[in-house]
């Protein structure tokens, strides 16, 4: 994907210094658009292995609207583990407080209880939220098959009454989705973008979106866009950021869904990409 490794080079060439919330620090630009169209085939990025399973388990976790890690965990998914709910573990660097974020699960209201139950009073990971807040995926989903032509197909991930109940806020925080000769197309805005790490997990994971919403209105699938704010390289991604860049991208592989009914009852297991060829995975540590 040319979109996405012109950002990795825009960075490493007019990044500016920035200090970050980590204490790792960045390098970092403002403004930037990603774009790709889905009919040249599956994002996936090719530069690098990237792990599908992940990708598409965290989605089925945000569709569910579910806010306990050990669901994850459970489908060998560890990307969140390092995170808690604030309101049970206050975020901190040493090591105590470290332990005690991996060893709690509840991640508190985070994307998925927003995408389902925005307004509803957050309790805990194992309360029943069936009826409760407004579902805004099951308004765009009905959107999508009554009024294609709507410009109100929004998700809103960003809910200034929950941050401090969140293990993270937002990182992508909105998502529009628009229908045109056709095909569905998906614009999401991210405001912070950890671009050699979190950045082809969200253009796969938002790639995946599309690809649903596509089969359930059954409409063909047309562009994915970003929206990124504050796009930043990590110091200590910098080398690696480097290596990526002189790898050759290699054709992107199809994604295929079997026996869909409904986004609202998809599972990872039923979503599989089909030629994917990449280059060896590259180790990048985690920013906490």
């Amino acid at each position: 994907m040319d979109s996405y490794l012109q950002i990795v080079r825009e960075i490493l060439e007019k990044g500016e210094p920035k200090k970050d919330r980590t204490g790792v620090g960045t390098k970092a630009i403002f403004g930037v658009k990603f774009e790709h169209d889905m009919g040249s085939g599956f994002p996936l990025l090719t530069t690098k292995k990237m792990p599908f399973r992940l990708i598409a388990s965290e989605l089925e976790f945000f569709i569910k609207g579910l806010t306990d890690k050990a669901w994850l965990q459970e489908r060998n998914n560890h990307i969140w583990d390092e995170w808690c709910s604030p309101v049970k573990v206050p975020y901190g660097h040493d090591e105590a407080t470290k332990k005690k974020m991996l060893e709690e699960k509840d991640l508190g209201p985070v994307y998925g209880f927003q995408w389902r139950h925005f307004g509803a009073s957050y309790i805990d990971e194992h309360a029943d939220y069936k009826g409760k807040g407004f579902d805004q995926l099951k308004e765009l989903v009905h959107l999508l098959k009554t009024d294609p032509s709507s410009r109100r197909m929004i998700l809103s991930a960003w809910n200034p009454v929950d941050q401090g109940k969140m293990a993270l806020p937002p990182c992508h925080y909105a998502i529009q989705v628009t229908v045109l000769g056709g095909k569905l197309n998906l614009l999401w805005h991210q405001r912070s973008v950890d671009t050699m790490l979190g950045l082809p997990f969200n253009i796969a994971s938002y790639g995946l979106l599309l690809h649903l919403l596509a089969r359930e209105a059954k409409l063909r699938e047309g562009k994915l866009v970003g929206f990124l704010g504050d796009v930043h390289i990590y110091d200590n991604h910098v080398e690696g950021a480097k290596a990526q860049l002189t790898r050759a991208p290699k054709k992107l592989p199809k994604i295929s869904t079997q026996s869909f009914t409904s986004i609202f009852d998809w599972k990872y297991t039923d979503s599989q990409v089909e030629g994917y060829e990449s280059h060896p995975a590259l180790k990048f540590p985690i920013a906490v």
